[in-house]
């Protein structure tokens, strides 16, 4: 075991891992094939459905189950990177990942079948937020971490248009095979992540486990993914929505008062003291509510009005996750140059302006020369925005702590998906009229999402200058110990 370093020291100071590019291909490939998994289920639901004679509301649990567990255990699973080993988490997921494949491909009923997709979440919000911490331990403040979340950020779209590209070629094959496509890649992380990945965990802390915060938080999450999803078919207003909403609330109350009276809590609430931990989660819910509101969107009026197949679109949108690489490469630069809050605040205008393109040409009489216009800043926006928002909720957070707010961030994405999913579904099952105005509407809908988040972002976000003069002060109160192995 390597003696221990002391987080007080200057990026500069610590020894850079010679495998650090190598590693961070390890853990683009750990998002993609989160993103992936997620994505492809849903084209090859269909095929399961038949097959296994699924009822509509069995189907319905085979996306659910996943995307419950998910959002539920995110901050569970990078806390316990903290505490239990980054590079142990990372691998454990993986190892849970590759056995839920292959037992959702060889599952012969729903009971089967749903079981393995929630273990599928379980995995993801091990493995996630575990390679976003990993990420940040890696890569140190500034230049280089900035780059190294460009990649992050570039290969989260590519995930989702693969989705589309082979999911229907995959189904068609058997529906298994989107599950039993992970497997090699699963098999091959596991091989290399002990050679490109160094074990660290918090060392510093009392190794005493807080129960009862971990089940309020993890809890009161799931009652929250799961109120947004269910909002648009039972009406956000209805009994169920209105009661899931309200026990969420309840648990987070609950879950705060314990943290303020745990010895070790799961969450220690100084962390909410750093104004770009919440400026930039903040930004992340909104830009998950437009990613993935305009994504459910697009693919609809595309596929609907536009009558292009799931394959058609994935060809034709590819230009989206192009322009999000850019963006994102682009982004890091400006990032460290200018600072996180005017990099966030271009973004959502772009945002902006791609939806607002949208929301005026989604007539149905223009060719899809409109659309392909309107991805452009969209995907542009995107690889800025993710790689802003993501650089800011990292920022000046202690190595013993990354693992929690790589777990945050990653929830805001997925809470903010959600949300921006649940907003645009409901306002196309409420317009009643002919034409297209429902999918224009819903463009409106991701306008204003834009508009609200630039606002939060000035308003919540820091200066470069104010963070890294935060960042110093807190570096003098606080040397905790991160042990490598």
């Amino acid at each position: 075991m390597a003696s221990p370093s002391t987080l007080s020291a200057p990026p500069s100071a610590q020894a850079l891992d010679p495998r650090r590019w190598l590693a961070l291909i390890l853990l683009c490939t750990a998002n993609f094939m989160v993103i992936l998994d997620s994505q492809i289920v849903i084209l090859a639901l269909p095929k399961m459905s038949e097959a296994l004679h699924l009822s509509p509301e069995a189907a319905q649990w085979v996306l659910s189950a996943n995307l419950l567990t998910f959002g539920g255990l995110l901050l569970l699973g990078g806390r316990a990177a903290d505490l239990l080993g980054r590079r142990r988490m990372f691998m454990l997921g993986t190892a849970l990942f590759l056995l839920v494949s292959i037992a959702s491909g060889l599952a012969p009923n729903a009971e089967v079948l749903i079981a393995a997709r929630a273990l599928h979440g379980v995995s993801a919000a091990l493995m996630a937020p575990t390679a976003l911490s990993i990420l940040t331990t890696t890569f140190p403040e500034g230049s280089e971490r900035n780059k190294a979340l460009a990649g992050w950020a570039g290969i989260a779209g590519i995930g989702a248009v693969t989705a589309l590209l082979i999911g229907g070629a995959l189904a068609n094959l058997g529906w298994q095979w989107v599950f039993f496509v992970n497997v090699p890649v699963a098999l091959l992380m596991l091989v290399i992540s002990p050679i490109l990945l160094r074990e660290s965990r918090d060392a510093g802390l009392p190794r005493k486990y807080d129960v009862a915060g971990a089940l309020s938080s993890t809890v009161a999450l799931v009652l929250l993914v799961y109120a947004v999803a269910i909002a648009p078919m039972a009406g956000w207003l209805s009994p169920i929505t209105l009661g899931l909403f309200a026990g969420s609330i309840l648990l987070f109350a609950v879950f705060v008062a314990i943290e303020r009276r745990s010895s070790a809590p799961l969450v220690p609430l100084r962390i909410f003291r750093k104004p770009n931990l919440n400026g930039g989660n903040l930004a992340m819910v909104t830009m998950g509510m437009l990613a993935f509101g305009f994504s459910v969107t697009i693919s609809q009026y595309s596929q609907i009005v536009l009558g292009l197949t799931p394959f058609e679109f994935g060809v034709r949108q590819a230009i989206m996750p192009a322009m999000a690489f850019v963006g994102a490469y682009v982004g890091q630069a400006f990032v460290t140059r200018l600072g996180f809050r005017p990099v966030a605040a271009a973004c959502l205008v772009m945002l902006g302006a791609g939806s607002l393109i949208m929301a005026l040409t989604a007539t149905g009489s223009l060719s899809y020369g409109a659309t392909f216009v309107a991805l452009i800043p969209f995907g542009v926006g995107i690889g800025l925005g993710t790689t802003a928002a993501s650089a800011a909720a990292l920022s000046g957070v202690a190595a013993s702590e990354s693992g929690l707010a790589s777990g945050f961030n990653t929830a805001a994405q997925q809470v903010g998906g959600g949300l921006g999913v649940a907003v645009v579904l409901t306002v196309l099952a409420s317009y009643t009229g002919s034409g297209t105005g429902g999918f224009q509407s819903a463009f409106v809908a991701c306008v204003v999402f834009a508009v609200v988040g630039f606002v939060f972002t000035l308003a919540m976000m820091r200066s470069k200058q104010a963070t890294e003069a935060g960042l110093r002060a807190e570096q003098q109160q606080q040397t905790p110990v991160l042990t490598h192995f």
